[in-house]
């Protein structure tokens, strides 16, 4: 299968323009110095996955933007509770960071006994990505389409694995979903972090798995998977040529991954709007942009209000998916 990345012409040219809206408060914000020596930026997971992806593409222009040192921190284990905890618990002084996504943030609230309530705990700063799901298998998995996967499943029942990167990610409510959907038999894998899940099948270990566009592509370049059809609701720019899992007949796996940047609630607001701009200035950069675009990206509005009502649509939509996928902490 060719895989090709088609550009977004105006769209791009649009977006690269996003600064030119920003209010002379704003403008009077982004020119203080941010008031911490050094931003740690959190990513809940190990790297190699999406999440690191988008941390380590953001902290060198949070890093010019703020005029401080940013780094990224990898506090990855059970499912992205750690890392995300870890922020919610940080001083409130807007020196400590989250790149979070829907896992941490709105699905595992619905699966574990968790401290705090990341909705509650944390203060939306900027969305940053959202990025359909690819099912993909092993080389070796006879299959090409998503009917040919089936088939396998149904005639080799309880044989076949999938992975995911915790127990209540997105991936793994995807795999469940897909068992739900065609009737199949097969066991979930959990591990500590998309990455890791990921090299096991490429390693052959697990068969099939649910990924983003953004971790997939380069193995998909390399020919180490073989993707079949994305969760989003039109095809993937990163991936044209795959259908979508409702043309390949399942339309209840319409799923999209989002991350973004969260900081302990209650910092002062000055802080939050000084990150907030200076995310939004770095999702603005043409580079950025393309780089999204390459890793399957859909646009998003980075505006902090805008990213708390979002939040707060996702919170029953996620509660009831879990539910309808049976979904449970291995």
């Amino acid at each position: 299968m060719t895989i090709k990345r088609k550009p977004r012409g105006q769209a791009a040219i649009t977006l690269s323009l996003a600064l030119w809206a920003i209010t002379p408060t704003q403008a009077a914000i982004a020119a203080d110095a941010y008031p911490c020596k050094m931003l740690t930026l959190v990513s809940p997971y190990p790297a190699g996955g999406t999440t690191d992806i988008l941390a380590r593409l953001l902290s060198p222009k949070l890093q010019a933007s703020l005029g401080t040192t940013v780094i990224v921190d990898n506090r990855g284990g059970a499912s992205s509770n750690i890392g995300t905890e870890y922020v919610a618990r940080a001083e409130k002084d807007g020196c400590t960071a989250l790149l979070g996504n829907n896992t941490g943030i709105v699905i595992n609230r619905n699966l574990y006994s968790l401290r705090m309530d990341p909705v509650q705990a944390l203060q939306p700063v900027a969305k940053v990505a959202a990025m359909p799901l690819v099912l993909y298998v092993n080389p070796k998995v006879p299959a090409k389409t998503v009917a040919e996967l089936v088939k396998i499943l149904k005639e080799h029942p309880g044989t076949y694995n999938f992975a995911s990167g915790g127990s209540g990610s997105p991936q793994h409510l995807a795999g469940e979903l897909f068992k739900l959907a065609t009737g199949i038999d097969a066991l979930h894998i959990p591990y500590k972090g998309q990455g890791p899940a990921m090299m096991d099948v490429i390693a052959g270990q697990v068969q099939f798995a649910f990924e983003t566009t953004a971790a997939l592509y380069p193995q998909a370049q390399a020919k180490r998977v073989v993707p079949l059809a994305t969760t989003g609701a039109e095809r993937s720019d990163a991936f044209p040529d795959l259908p979508t899992m409702k043309q390949a007949g399942y339309p209840d796996l319409t799923l999209t991954n989002w991350y973004g940047v969260f900081v302990p609630a209650g910092i002062p607001q000055d802080r939050a709007d000084r990150l907030s701009v200076a995310v939004s200035a770095a999702l603005a950069e043409p580079d950025i942009q393309q780089k999204l675009t390459e890793l399957g990206s859909e646009r998003v509005s980075s505006d902090p209000a805008e990213f708390k009502k979002f939040i707060q649509m996702e919170v029953p939509m996620w509660e009831n998916l879990v539910k309808r996928s049976g979904a449970k902490v291995d």
